[in-house]
């Protein structure tokens, strides 16, 4: 008999929900947790400037209604720090600390087929054994540094934001390059710019940035939102995005081109991102023509605040939609390179050849001397972080060589092939594209309640069918293929990590609709797994036969 009934692998919002909800259903349920503390995501990025780009009011847990009570957030965007106290007040209120060990990675987990259970290993040496492992680590958590020749050569520090030091970085006086302009870049560069001597923004391609508009949470609007939460988070799990957003209902081209851009204006004004987009009009993710209308209002504006037209139009990016790539959210971004300490150079047209010790050197023989370099150059999303454990299902086959043309599993909660390892916003989930801790209850349950399924019927495995599996990724990427999304050399198809297979990874079909496909494959007994009892009799689709 194994020593635990389920393994969680990650302790962020995610592992800290599964120990929650699979602990109060009568589970040995243990989480192992590579940081020295809770928080996942927001234990790792630390970094000057790190901030949550979903409102706080949606950021959080909905399973307690006295949770949502007590807490009080300061922010409309909250910063870092205050997300790892909200996480854990979490771990304290509902004492969860007994169930999650920290500083311990797991290294490997092998389906043993003869005991119907998972061998789980750890860096520790401990090797722990469950009927179930739920992956809980996250889209953006393996971090990517990028391979420059000659990068141990450099006599500075360098860092990756992803494992920023917990005493933090002084880079008063100093040089300092930012290599990376996606969402981290946009939010840290600025914070170096306040005190370093010299900052050298590295941009591959330019990034599309909307306003922030951050502010303390209104009492009053805090209290209304309170009276209200069951209503709001109801309609926040029929939305598209999990967020309770309200556009037009036009398509951008039907409507003169000043009304247009007064709207534009208007939710510039107001801040946020999606909700910029998905707040206007109902065309702009699926047509190009409707997109370029708020590609150039866009461009208007950091036209409008960078000083040197030739910096401004680096910046205005071209290659791709809005919100093709992660839409950014910055108050000072743009108006960073009017500052004389800043200098954007573009890597595009002269990538870096080289780093040596005393700075880098791009490929037209420019050197830049440098007393530190920051990697804000992300992820290998979504898939990554699984990739790096040694994880290996039925037949001896890993899911790392399952993975090798792209990561599929049906419903992005299991993969064909491994029995009873279910995965949290994994691939084919609606996951980066939703406010990600909505998703995450509605996973993290959606499992609890296949497991207590599986145990109830006496079975001893639930596995998903691989035709279940392949129909699920095709109608996947048949959505994300009617959209904008694709045009992009983004993270969503794994574009940055050279020679990783390119696959669109989440569902873009909305929050709303992927529940209600979960909730029918439930209703309809599990269709599309198969279950197993220790005997090999199965249960094909919930149903004996």
């Amino acid at each position: 008999m194994a020593d635990l009934d389920v393994v969680v692998v990650g302790a962020g919002f995610a592992g800290l929900y599964a120990v929650k909800t699979l602990r109060d259903a009568g589970l040995r349920v243990r989480a192992f947790e590579a940081g020295s503390g809770v928080g996942g995501t927001w234990f790792w990025n630390c970094y000057p400037g790190a901030r949550c780009d979903v409102e706080s009011k949606d950021y959080s847990y909905s399973f307690s209604p006295e949770l949502q009570q007590e807490w009080t957030w300061s922010e409309r965007y909250p910063a870092q720090p205050e997300v790892l106290r909200y996480l854990n007040h979490v771990a304290d209120r509902f004492e969860l600390w007994p169930d999650i060990q920290l500083s311990t990675t797991v290294t490997a987990a092998t389906w043993n087929a003869e005991d119907s259970e998972w061998r789980v290993t750890t860096d520790d040496g401990q090797l722990r054994t469950a009927q179930f492992v739920i992956s809980a680590v996250g889209c953006l958590s393996a971090y990517n540094v990028p391979s420059l020749p000659g990068l141990r050569e450099f006599g500075g520090q360098w860092y990756h934001t992803a494992r920023w030091p917990k005493g933090g970085v002084d880079f008063t006086g100093q040089r300092v390059a930012v290599i990376g302009t996606g969402s981290t870049g946009i939010q840290v560069a600025p914070e170096i710019a306040a005190t370093a001597a010299r900052l050298y923004v590295f941009q591959r391609t330019a990034h599309f940035a909307v306003p922030n508009r951050n502010a303390p949470v209104d009492p009053a609007a805090d209290a209304a939102l309170k009276a209200g939460y069951a209503e709001y988070r109801a309609q926040a799990r029929e939305s598209i995005l999990g967020v309770p957003l309200t556009g037009t209902g036009q398509s951008a081209l039907a409507v003169p081109s000043d009304e247009r851009e007064a709207l534009y204006m208007e939710r510039w004004k107001a801040g946020g991102g999606m909700p910029f987009l998905a707040g206007t009009y109902i065309d702009l993710l699926v047509s190009r023509e409707a997109n370029d209308t708020v590609a150039e209002f866009i461009r208007d504006r950091i036209r409008e605040t960078v000083a040197d037209p030739a910096v401004a139009e680096l910046l205005c990016p071209r290659a791709y939609p809005v919100g093709a790539k992660r839409l950014a959210q910055s108050d000072d971004y743009y108006s960073m390179f009017n500052r004389p300490n800043v200098t954007l150079v573009d890597v595009r047209a002269t990538p870096i050849s080289s780093v040596s010790a005393s700075g880098l050197t791009t490929e037209d023989g420019t050197f830049y001397g440098l007393d530190a370099i920051v990697f804000a150059t992300g992820f290998d999303a979504i898939s990554g972080a699984l990739d790096r454990i040694d994880i290996t299902g039925a037949d001896g086959v890993t899911l790392r060589a399952k993975w090798a043309a792209g990561p599929h599993a049906y419903l992005g909660v299991a993969a064909a092939g491994f029995p009873n390892l279910f995965i949290v916003t994994g691939p084919g989930s609606p996951s980066v594209f939703s406010n990600m801790v909505l998703s995450i209850e509605q996973h993290v349950e959606w499992i609890r309640d296949a497991i207590t399924f599986v145990r109830a019927r006496g079975a001893a495995s639930i596995e998903a069918l691989a035709p279940a599996e392949e129909e699920w990724v095709a109608h996947t990427q048949e959505v994300a293929y009617s959209t904008l999304f694709p045009l992009a050399d983004s993270w969503y198809v794994g574009a940055n990590i050279p020679g990783k297979a390119r696959v669109f990874s989440s569902y873009v079909g909305g929050v709303g609709p992927y529940r209600a496909k979960c909730d029918e494959v439930v209703a309809n007994g599990y269709a599309g797994f198969t279950l197993a009892s220790d005997s090999d009799e199965i249960s094909v689709s919930g149903r004996l036969r």
